[in-house]
């Protein structure tokens, strides 16, 4: 921790310096995930070159060393340096909701530096709880934890997240979920059309929204230059949802995704297996869904 804490103190400069070297490291020595960032970027852009595929990898190996630095960063961040760096263009869609009383959830992805996302949130007056995946190493799930409550946010472990919304059920808030991570049970996944493949996507952000009865928001996070960020809040749908289909929810989060990594899409994180699943292998194990427009 005393490591990670001298280097939140270094300066830009040095940091991306740091994520310079970091870049060599990755794409030329240990050619970090090569083959699998590839293979994602030449599937979903079938229609790029391999010049053209080579371009949005090295794209995303700088994004992805600016991150790991950027992150490090975050708990020595002034208010003042993170709402100058993250700028939120329309912050009191949500804002003014959860000042009126209101709850609302917040779907983001792991486009540019989410890590920063909930702390300038919470800044712009979108008091955040960020739900994430618990890490199995102790130290680093308290580290992570130590950088993921930066600036007064309440990050929430992925297991404990129903328990959480039963004790503060009528809490004002936004509920943070990365909705485009890999589910951990593709038989009980919603299988919808993205990227040019059929995706599992977690059902848990439906599902809560419905039981919940409350309105959902997509974070968008676009890079205006290094280290500096422009965020939009879309939303995506309003309760009751008696009359809304099955998946609609998920299907408008991933077309607003979808939008957001075909502008940008070095800026997505291409290094996770996010097509290791394939559909037909969980044919007739658990309940499997698309939309009608998907069949």
């Amino acid at each position: 921790m005393i490591l990670f804490h001298w280097l939140s103190r270094l300066s830009f400069g040095v940091l991306y310096a740091l994520s310079d070297v970091l870049y060599i490291i990755l794409v030329h020595i240990v050619r970090y995930r090569r083959r699998v960032v590839v293979e994602n970027l030449r599937a979903a852009f079938p229609e790029e070159s391999p010049h053209g595929i080579k371009l949005l990898a090295r794209g995303f190996y700088k994004n992805l060393t600016d991150l790991i630095v950027e992150t490090i960063k975050l708990p020595s961040l002034s208010p003042e340096q993170l709402l100058h760096r993250v700028r939120f263009k329309n912050a009191p869609l949500i804002a003014d909701r959860i000042a009126a009383g209101e709850a609302v959830i917040i779907l983001a992805s792991h486009q540019c530096n989410w890590e920063w996302l909930p702390a300038s949130a919470q800044l712009n007056g979108i008091i955040a709880d960020s739900v994430y995946k618990q890490l199995s190493s102790p130290f680093f799930e308290q580290l992570v934890h130590h950088i993921r409550s930066t600036h007064g946010v309440n990050p929430i472990p992925m297991h404990r997240l129903l328990r959480d919304v039963a004790v503060r059920r009528n809490v004002p808030r936004a509920i943070a979920l990365v909705a485009d991570q890999i589910p951990d049970s593709p038989e009980v996944a919603y299988w919808l059309p993205f990227l040019n493949h059929e995706t599992a996507f977690y059902p848990g952000p439906e599902k809560l929204a419905r039981s919940l009865k409350l309105p959902v928001f997509y974070v968008e996070m676009i890079r205006a230059r290094r280290g500096f960020y422009d965020v939009t809040l879309h939303h995506l749908a309003e309760p009751p949802y008696t009359n809304l289909p099955d998946e609609a929810i998920l299907s408008a989060y991933r077309d607003q995704l979808e939008q957001s990594i075909r502008a940008n899409p070095s800026d997505w994180l291409w290094s996770h297996k996010r097509w290791k699943h394939q559909r037909e292998e969980y044919i007739g194990r658990g309940k499997q869904r698309t939309t009608p427009t998907d069949t």
